[in-house]
């Protein structure tokens, strides 16, 4: 099977190859955060809110969708760098009829039990209609929303990462003018923000339908053959980027409810606009390892050893020379990111501003961290990397949120993820230290 995978790669081309990974997540991330800024700025604050409150079983579909498709497209592109094109095709179908059925279970659960799970996720009297709505069409649309975030990871694999990235951009700007139209001009208030972004799921994930059926060469739909084993293996090996999201669910909420205690409500609306901003910065580095993943996973599994290590040098400058570089931006920049969701003068703003500069220092280590993690699941080392994943998004922040706001007040909260991506860095590189005789990635 020919492929674009089976090359060298140096810095340039190998970045080159992950740009359109880079671009298509920053985009994918944009749908959470226009919709934070239309509804806040045109519905009011209850629906913001209501949002917010209903981000942990949104993230619950998102957990699975990403599992199947990094886990998923892992087992694949190992696969094809083996040669063997009959099972990576049946793979590739197997799990996307699982991803089907998964989102069509999120339906029927979205539409019968909306109600209830708003107010098991919080949700107050003044609330409950803004979340159940919200809510409810969403999850009318969880095939599309798991399927297309499969068919990015695999136009990856596919050798297509280019066209991944203009659909997501073509999802991404009909979700931002959908807000517009559906908010403003028609009144559908928070109803409005979910059919604009569930408008967002369906272009690339029928287009991604499509290219896979129509397809006659490489990677594309056969009838599918039952392999329990690659399905658990599959799954167990996306289980660190399943572990990121439903950490962040949880996470989330405890910021909420320690920033209500030292800060009210104008600190729970400052935390949401750093979070906001943390999820567009890390979108960088989640691009990028899901870019290069495929290349790591095809040259593991054909054992090509100097390839692999090419590969990883150029990750590791990348990274390096990036964090860096991210960082100084968002210090410079950190009015106007604040800015964008709170007018300066608002104690909103000022809190935001101020708590911005103590959380930025996790940009330094985020970049290696999320790379480490991609790494062991491109090398089908689940286990790797879902230790790291676990101990950067949730263990090491709940020992800070634990630990820090006793001896450093509110300043602690904001110190947390800092605290946590420092401690998660040190544990990455030792993964990588031992790693690279099992590997030879270095």
């Amino acid at each position: 099977m020919t492929n674009t995978l089976d090359r060298d790669y140096g810095f340039g081309s190998l970045l080159k190859f992950a740009l359109p990974s880079i671009i298509m997540m920053i985009f994918m991330s944009l749908y959470t955060v226009v919709d934070g800024f239309f509804v806040a700025r045109f519905v009011g604050a209850d629906a913001l809110s209501a949002v917010n409150i209903a981000y942990p079983m949104i993230s619950v579909e998102l957990a699975v969708g990403v599992m199947l498709a990094t886990g998923g497209s892992a087992v694949v592109a190992r696969r094809m760098g083996e040669g063997d094109e009959k099972a990576a095709r049946e793979g590739f179908a197997l799990l996307l009829a699982a991803g089907l059925i998964a989102g069509v279970l999120f339906t029927v659960l979205g539409l019968t039990l909306a109600e209830p799970m708003s107010r098991l996720l919080g949700a107050s009297p003044a609330l409950l209609g803004y979340c159940t709505d919200y809510l409810r069409i969403l999850m009318a649309f969880a095939p599309a929303y798991i399927l297309q975030l499969m068919f990015q990871s695999f136009f990856v694999v596919a050798g297509r990462p280019g066209l991944g990235l203009w659909l997501t951009v073509a999802a991404g700007l009909a979700n931002m003018v959908l807000d517009y139209v559906f908010i403003v001009p028609l009144g559908l208030g928070i109803a409005g923000a979910a059919l604009a972004t569930a408008a967002g799921y369906l272009i690339p994930a029928a287009a991604g339908a499509a290219f896979f059926a129509l397809r006659r060469h490489g990677l594309r739909f056969i009838r599918p053959r039952w392999d329990a084993r690659m399905l658990l293996y599959s799954c167990l090996n996306g289980s660190s980027e399943m572990v990121t999201n439903l950490a962040s669910a949880v996470i989330t909420f405890l910021f909420n409810m320690l920033m209500l205690r030292y800060l009210g409500e104008d600190g729970v609306a400052a935390i949401t606009i750093v979070l906001y901003a943390q999820f567009l910065l890390t979108a960088l580095y989640m691009g990028f390892s899901m870019g290069v993943a495929p290349i790591i996973s095809f040259n593991y599994g054909a054992e090509n050893t100097h390839r692999l290590k090419s590969v990883f040098r150029s990750c590791m400058i990348f990274v390096a020379v990036s964090s860096v570089a991210v960082f100084i931006a968002a210090m410079a920049f950190s009015g106007g990111i604040v800015g964008v969701f709170s007018p300066p003068g608002t104690a909103v703003f000022d809190i935001a501003v101020a708590g911005f500069c103590m959380f930025a220092p996790m940009i330094l280590f985020a970049g290696l961290n999320i790379f480490a993690s991609a790494l062991f699941t491109a090398l089908s080392d689940g286990r790797t990397s879902a230790l790291l994943a676990f101990l950067r998004t949730f263990g090491f922040i709940l020992l800070g949120l634990l630990v820090l706001p006793i001896a450093f007040g509110v300043d602690g909260v904001w110190l947390a993820v800092p605290f946590a991506e420092l401690l998660a860095g040190a544990v990455s590189v030792g993964c990588i230290l031992w790693g690279r005789k099992r590997y030879h990635y270095a």
